[in-house]
């Protein structure tokens, strides 16, 4: 019987290339018992699917690598021991405080002469800058030795290569033997030894130094995207105020439990997800959501862990633990995208596969068929040949989706807009189609008084009356009318003697008199309704809209409609949607008549009364008429077409089902938002399509320059390092995205 695979998530440091994570992708697949395999240079992690093979095993073949790896937790959502606890993806030597798994601090000294550490202290204090600052200074001493005595010259310029090329070499070495012969460090020692050999030591010392600071450039740079990601988790406060009792105690924000009432100043980060028990406030909820109006929150409103309490003390009740609140969720949810490749990173990882080989034959073609066909100098074309073996480097275009994807991640994540992977983020640009649910997607999702007719009174008094009746209601219309009258200052007089009568409305009485409140058809049981009267109720309905009639002493005293109205932004992100070339649809379960007041309102093409196998079967005749689609809705009921799409996304704040359910997730519920996904999607592609013609645009211009005589060594490098410094640099700029925001 075959065992159980196991999934397994590791901690890697050092990682901060494509080369690096090739080698540990292949180095791991070739274990015995290993399924797959997924690696994020940017999370700083990988996953491991596997049977047979111990956890252990895995990670002591990715630390003989040189890497310092550990297993993750299996209930830790994400590299991190809790919210309030500093990431785990420490970035350019960062490491913002202990480690709370027993780590040993000591372990990350030892790292086998590789030099892609991260320890302590800022970038310039890590293994990799000592090394390259050691040998830059190897390099100067050769230079002034070669002055002093020139006998030695070439002497000093190898010891000052080998100072630099020792651990690139031992890199390369235990890549070769770990199934990964073909990596830049092969590449980069056999050219630099080759160099030495045809009295090319100076230029080989000063190859090796140019390799190890683009090294420390492209890590510096990588660890912005590990940055970002970072600055989420330290959006939770490390402590949190709880309640016992009558007493008030200070205790780890990452300690309290499901039901802990904690209580959050003004000024305060909140520090769990939660609901307001009691107070009243704004919340600043821009560092998780990206909306940039405080909300207010009042009694039973949610709350998010990160979010900032600005001017009201508010009693929370906490929802969910640490390593399950939003942040943590995003953060986990992100660093899972990015270890699922995108199809275009996919074929540059198979093109590679062959692209490097290839140009170790084409390096050692140039070397040694002009010399032994047309009796050409040995030197002159063995050092062109070690020159082309330096531009090839694939290190540039091996990064450039992953840098571009992974930076596009982030940035989304910190507006609210999460993407499941690399694959999700891609295909969103090419969506032609998009069908939304109403309810609760392009509507609010909770009624809203949006008509007050009196007769006989004012419309004030016709609501006061009615929201006596509904006081101490949680039904959807009772809420709708009691919102409208507090949010319009009115305070409802007791009403005595309320209750409902089953199926037709509600009756009490205030101050004397006898009120009811119902449907137009119990309404008019008791008092007919005026021919003018019904007319108008009717033109309300066919708007969509739930009409009651206020009865005093039997006498027609008022009328109330409701209706869910479309959310703010639900046109301008509609019209965004269109502008971006992409159809739009109205898929929805209710009525005909509410159906087409609110698409109408909104100009769209409803289809209404639809059951979720209904809104399957449409989304999947749109796929069959040859529409990219994406199906927006709760991540609920709209389940089966979120998984019948092209693109599932769901709306709303970043519930559980939400986020298993479909590809993408918009937080903050803005149906301009995704348009944006879209438009990110659009600029990550067109990002990694810059990033591929600086690649092989600078290889393909210093290929020719070198045959042809007017390149060497050293342009070779540069080229090599220069284009994977811009590549990634150029990836970095998805960073600061925005998105439209005027929805």
């Amino acid at each position: 019987m075959s065992a159980e695979i196991e999934t397994t998530r590791f901690r890697v440091e050092g990682m901060d290339c494509a080369s690096c994570a090739s080698k540990i992708d292949i180095a791991v697949r070739r274990l015995p018992g290993v399924e797959d395999v997924s690696v994020s240079v940017v999370g700083g992690a990988m996953t491991v699917r596997h049977r047979h093979t111990e956890a252990d095993m895995i990670a002591r073949k990715v630390t003989s690598l040189g890497y310092k790896t550990a297993p993750l937790s299996a209930t830790a959502p994400a590299p991190m021991s809790g919210p309030g606890a500093p990431h785990d993806h420490d970035h350019d030597g960062h490491d913002h405080g202990a480690d709370n798994r027993g780590k040993s601090k000591d372990a990350l000294a030892g790292m086998h002469g590789h030099d892609h550490s991260l320890e302590s202290g800022p970038w310039w204090q890590t293994t990799k800058a000592r090394l390259t600052l050691l040998s830059a200074l190897a390099v100067v001493l050769a230079f002034a030795a070669g002055q002093f005595f020139p006998a030695l010259e070439q002497w000093a310029f190898v010891l000052a290569m080998v100072v630099g090329l020792v651990p690139i070499a031992r890199r390369a070495w235990m890549g070769a033997v770990n199934g990964s012969p073909f990596s830049i460090e092969t590449l980069m020692t056999v050219a630099a030894i080759g160099a030495v050999f045809i009295n090319a030591a100076e230029e080989a010392a000063i190859v090796v130094l140019l390799f190890l600071i683009g090294e420390l450039l492209e890590g510096v740079a990588t660890g912005r995207a590990r940055a970002s990601i970072k600055a989420l988790a330290n959006l939770v406060p490390r402590m949190a105020l709880r309640e016992s009792g009558e007493t008030v105690a200070e205790m780890p924000a990452e300690k309290l439990a499901v039901g802990d009432i904690v209580l959050v100043r003004p000024g305060d980060r909140i520090p769990a997800d939660g609901l307001v028990a009691s107070g009243e406030s704004a919340v600043d909820e821009a560092p998780v959501t990206g909306e940039s109006v405080p909300k207010r929150k009042q009694a039973d409103d949610p709350v998010f862990a990160g979010t900032i309490n600005q001017d009201g003390a508010l009693r929370i009740r906490v929802t969910a633990a640490a390593a399950d609140n939003t942040i943590a969720r995003i953060i986990a949810l992100v660093e899972e995208a990015q270890e699922s490749k995108a199809p275009t990173e996919r074929f540059i990882d198979r093109f590679s596969r062959y692209y490097t080989p290839g140009v170790m034959v084409v390096a050692a073609l140039i070397a040694i068929l002009p010399p032994l066909l047309t009796g050409q100098p040995w030197d002159e074309w063995v050092y062109k040949g070690l020159a082309v073996l330096l531009i090839g480097c694939p290190c540039a275009l091996v990064i450039s989706t992953p840098a571009a994807i992974a930076a596009a991640l982030s940035a989304g994540a910190r507006r609210g807009l999460l993407m499941k992977g690399g694959a999700v983020l891609e295909q969103l640009g090419k969506i032609d189609m998009v069908a939304l649910d109403k309810t609760g997607t392009l509507t609010e999702g909770k009624p809203k008084v949006t008509d007050i007719i009196a007769f006989g009174k004012t419309e004030a008094e016709v609501l006061s009356l009615s929201a006596a009746l509904e006081t101490g209601s949680s039904h959807p219309l009772a809420l709708a009318i009691l919102n409208r009258a507090k949010a319009d200052g009115i305070v409802p007089p007791q009403a005595e003697n309320a209750g409902a009568v089953g199926g037709k409305g509600i009756v009490g009485t205030v101050a004397g008199v006898s009120l009811f409140l119902g449907s137009p058809k119990a309404a008019a049981a008791t008092t007919p309704l005026a021919p003018e009267l019904s007319a108008r109720i009717a033109a309300l309905n066919d708007e969509g809209k739930t009409v009651s009639v206020l009865l005093a002493d039997n006498a027609i005293a008022g009328v109330i409609a409701m209706r869910d109205e479309p959310r703010d932004d639900a046109r301008s992100g509609l019209a965004e949607l269109k502008r971006l070339g992409a159809d739009v649809i109205m898929l929805t379960g209710d009525n005909a008549r509410t159906a087409k007041a609110i698409a109408a309102d909104l100009g769209i093409t409803p289809r209404a009364e639809l059951l979720p196998q209904d809104k399957q079967r449409i989304v999947g005749e749109l796929k069959a008429a040859g529409k990219t689609v994406a199906k927006v809705g709760d991540g609920i009921n709209d389940a089966p077409a979120l998984a019948a799409a092209d693109i599932g996304i769901a709306m709303g704040g970043g519930t559980d089902v939400a986020l298993e359910t479909a590809d993408a997730a918009v937080l903050h519920g803005r149906v301009g938002d995704v348009a944006n996904m879209i438009r990110l999607s659009r600029a990550t592609m067109a990002n990694i399509g810059q990033n591929i013609t600086i690649a092989l645009g600078l290889k393909a211009v210093f290929l020719v320059t070198t045959i042809i005589g007017v390149t060497g060594l050293w342009p070779a490098i540069l080229a090599d390092t220069g284009a994977t410094v811009l590549v990634t640099a150029n990836a970095m700029r998805l960073l600061a995205w925005k998105g439209n925001n005027q929805a």
